[in-house]
């Protein structure tokens, strides 16, 4: 497989990603909606970090900015902050076993979740926070080990590098 059709397969898990992410959940469901898009940026900023950077993370972050009519640049900004956190330490992560890295997840998770409240808060003056949002962190962090494996299993079968 050429070089080219390696990358669009990145690129495809990502847009599978995005699509499940922007799938509405009922309000009552809501709080177990696991961030799917960023558990996926995170295997391949962590995996290959060469190939997918803060630039890809921001164009993803402005997509859900518009797909779920909140304010431009907020899941941009966040993305991005995600992405350069995961990129400046992709060797520790990489290294760790994978019951630890499920933790790390667990704590982007809930930044990403603090970050949205902080906006939310900042920018609307409401409070929309309960101590349930930590259950899609929890999710999160076990997720992690599940598309961790799937990823990595795509990864070496199309051989991309």
């Amino acid at each position: 497989m050429r070089g080219r059709n390696r990358i669009l397969i990145i690129w495809i898990t990502l847009l599978i990603g995005l699509c499940l992410q922007i799938i509405p959940w009922s309000p009552s469901y809501s709080m177990f909606k696991p961030h799917l898009l960023i558990l996926i940026f995170a295997y391949w900023l962590i995996a290959l970090p060469h190939r997918i950077g803060i630039g890809t993370a921001f164009i993803f972050g402005v997509v859900i900015d518009l797909c779920s009519g909140s304010i431009l640049g907020i899941h941009a900004f966040i993305y991005s902050c995600i992405a350069y956190l995961l990129v400046f330490k992709f060797q520790l992560i990489r290294n760790l076993a994978l019951w630890q890295q499920s933790f790390i997840i667990f704590g982007i998770s809930v930044c990403y979740n603090l970050l949205v409240f902080l906006f939310q808060v900042s920018i609307y003056h409401t409070i929309t926070i309960s101590p349930l949002i930590l259950l899609s962190s929890c999710i999160d962090g076990l997720l992690w080990v599940v598309i961790y494996l799937f990823l990595r299993l795509i990864r070496r079968s199309f051989a991309i590098n």
